[in-house]
């Protein structure tokens, strides 16, 4: 598994329903992407959890030819050509589980990154995937490593609105999950 997640930060007076349309209109076009295990088209607006307007779909990859596909296929050229080319962050999957509320579309999402420190702070990082796998109202969770920069990152959909948590909050505008269960519940090592 590959996490991937590209940002694009809006103007402050930014109309998001652009965004909701660009979903509402072209979400469906990876409903069937070849490879792809999840794409959470996920927006922030400024407000009460956000300081910024954004656009920040989140990927887990079942396998990293879907991830070239997609990179180098016109998709990801329909971003480049409507904002520019982002800079496209990667991780390493270490661990995903389905949530209680497994069938159920998610509303919101949350992504917490944190700096791995010890050795041992990969296995207090998973445990703590296990725990929010098993949280009510978890769709699913995902957790990955940039061994570049070292930084744990934890991914978690949630049936509603998420739990008070630590990290950013998005809300999930459509889900696309064709190889969802090629995914791999558990550990990836």
């Amino acid at each position: 598994m590959h996490a991937m997640q590209y940002e694009i930060t809006l103007p402050a007076d930014y109309d998001m329903g652009i965004i909701r349309n660009r979903v509402a209109t072209k979400g469906h076009l990876l409903d069937s992407f070849p490879g792809l295990g999840i794409k959470a088209y996920l927006i922030r607006e400024r407000g009460e959890y956000s300081q910024v307007n954004q656009y920040a779909p989140f990927y887990l990859w079942a396998t990293p030819e879907g991830m070239n596909s997609f990179l180098w296929g016109p998709g990801f050229q329909g971003i480049v050509q409507d904002f520019g080319r982002p800079e496209v962050q990667h991780w390493t999957g270490l661990a995903y589980a389905e949530g209680p509320a497994s069938a159920v579309l998610p509303r919101t999402a949350t992504l917490h990154r944190a700096a791995v420190a010890p050795v041992d702070a990969v296995e207090a990082a998973l445990e703590e995937s296990r725990k929010l796998a098993r949280t009510p109202g978890a769709v699913a969770t995902a957790l990955a490593i940039d061994p570049r920069h070292w930084e744990l990152l934890h991914f978690t959909l949630w049936e509603q609105e998420a739990p008070e948590a630590s990290g950013a909050r998005y809300e999930v505008l459509h889900l696309s999950a064709p190889e969802r269960d090629r995914l791999g519940e558990g550990r990836q090592w």
